[in-house]
């Protein structure tokens, strides 16, 4: 078992992460089910692999689980599900005292923390993430949001849930695609400021992928100490330090919105290739060294991740990409800030971009 603080002051919350926990989930959630019950959203896909497990672990705890399914998928990050949650949260007779439980992946913890910010003007809730992305990315530090149809992730708030419980062994019920997909972020951890993990990653990557327990564990407690470290220093992405979380994701946003958020292109998929471009678009500004592009490049190939826009499936002009990016939430008097690389584990914010040259670029990469 190990415990990670996010240090926020009076919004610090711990991070465990134990293999076996969902089986212990009513230890340690008892405290957050003040009126004798948790809210559960789930989906469709979690709710048939590991509810009953959850519901198991409540089983004469007294504490009632009020469980609400969703359809998986990006699909659920929409305005229509938003109010469907919080008109059955309300009809449910939910209080500013209740908590909600998020026990999904990235979209039902970003629709939860988001629903839990805005009913009744806020109310608590708790992460169980089930999916390696969720794991080590999304459900700490505290973004929330839905997709709109302009963009991903438009419209949300800033709500940090009041603890994070991990539990490694329900990844083993994860398909191949998905698993891989959450490597992605676990890679970018390496990426952005720590070469040697990286290298950890060139080493190990393929028996995470082949679900080796003390692989899996050893990447998930790295990449949430990194990520606590760097939230608790910039919550709000105010000084920068926090934005260097988004490599790969200004691209990737554009590749997620090309292919219309679907299952084409999932969003670790999206995040691989757009961390190869930000280092290809880093070599031709004359940042890094072609080297160091090539090994990002061979690294995402040989855990069969998408490294650029072919392997992405993606066949737009550049121009149309930079289209999707001029409706990022990043943007900022016209400009957008863009996260390069000066080599592997030296990732930083370029704020001097000329889109023109970055649509050359995604037209030269095709």
């Amino acid at each position: 078992m190990t415990q990670i603080t996010v240090e926020l002051g009076e919004h610090s919350y711990p991070i465990l992460v134990q293999p076996g926990a969902l089986e212990l989930a009513a230890t340690y959630l008892q405290e957050f089910a003040s009126n004798h019950r948790l809210f559960i959203l789930t989906d469709e896909n979690v709710e048939s692999h590991l509810l009953a497990t959850l519901q198991q672990a409540f089983a004469g705890s007294g504490v009632e689980l009020i469980v609400k399914s969703l359809p998986a998928g990006e699909v659920s990050k929409s305005w229509r599900q938003l109010e469907m949650v919080t008109d059955w949260l309300l009809g449910q007779g939910i209080e500013r005292s209740d908590t909600l439980v998020a026990l999904g992946g990235g979209v039902i913890g970003d629709l939860t923390g988001f629903a839990a910010a805005i009913v009744k003007r806020g109310c608590g809730f708790v992460q169980i993430p089930t999916s390696l992305l969720a794991q080590v990315d999304s459900s700490v530090g505290g973004k929330t949001a839905i997709n709109s149809s302009v963009g991903k992730n438009l419209i949300g708030s800033f709500n940090q849930p009041r603890f994070v419980l991990i539990d490694p062994l329900v990844l083993n019920s994860l398909p191949d695609r998905e698993l891989r997909a959450g490597y992605a972020e676990v890679i970018k951890y390496g990426l952005i400021s720590d070469a040697n993990f990286f290298a950890w990653c060139e080493a190990n990557g393929s028996k995470l992928l082949g679900h080796d327990p003390d692989a899996l564990s050893e990447a998930i407690i790295h990449s949430v100490r990194a990520k606590a470290l760097i939230v608790g220093e910039d919550e709000k992405e105010l000084s920068g330090r926090r934005a260097l979380l988004n490599l790969g994701h200004t691209f990737g946003h554009a590749l997620e919105a090309e292919t219309g958020f679907s299952d084409r292109l999932v969003h670790g998929e999206a995040v691989a290739a757009g961390m190869a471009l930000a280092f290809g678009y880093s070599v031709r500004r004359g940042h890094c060294d072609a080297t160091e592009a090539e090994r990002v490049k061979a690294h995402l190939k040989s855990v069969d991740l998408p490294y650029n826009l072919a392997t992405a499936s993606v066949r737009a002009s550049g121009q149309r990409l930079v289209d999707h990016m001029m409706h990022d939430k990043k943007m900022s008097g016209g400009s957008l800030p863009f996260l390069l690389a000066n080599g592997i584990g030296q990732s930083f914010l370029a704020r001097d971009v000329d889109l023109e040259d970055v649509a050359a670029f995604l037209d030269d990469s095709a």
